[in-house]
């Protein structure tokens, strides 16, 4: 029961990360890869795009 769980939530979170990385402004390039990484790799992928995704130019300055 709790493996199904955490698949729903892994799920959950990868449609999330998708729909955000379509929706901005990065490069379509940029959007095909990181779709294709979150597709891939549904763990590392969403973790990386969590990380260092496409911010669609609203990159924050340290």
């Amino acid at each position: 029961m709790e493996y199904g769980l955490l698949g729903l939530l892994i799920l959950i979170a990868d449609i999330y990360a998708i729909y955000q990385t379509l929706t901005s402004g990065a490069s379509t390039l940029a959007k095909i890869v990181w779709t294709l990484a979150i597709l891939i790799l549904p763990v590392l992928g969403f973790i990386a795009w969590l990380v260092a995704g496409p911010r669609g130019g609203a990159h924050a300055r340290i």
